[in-house]
């Protein structure tokens, strides 16, 4: 019934590679990442949760230093 959800991050990840630059890529990546944190407390997923919560951690601090310098 929530699929969905997954369906979209999926495709969020998929779209990320066509962004242009690379803060958008990981600002769209950390946005799919919490998206699939979400799914996976939905299905009461632990290892989608903590994977994503490192990806999501990661796209979001590389977007913020690439900015800051």
């Amino acid at each position: 019934m929530l699929d969905w959800i997954g369906w979209v991050a999926t495709a969020m990840f998929a779209v990320s590679y066509l962004c242009k630059t690379p803060g958008t890529l990981r600002r769209v990546q950390a946005a799919a990442a919490l998206l699939w944190i979400g799914y996976g407390v939905i299905i009461h997923a632990l290892p989608v949760i903590v994977a994503n919560i490192v990806v999501a951690a990661a796209a979001l601090y590389s977007s913020w230093r690439t900015q800051a310098e």
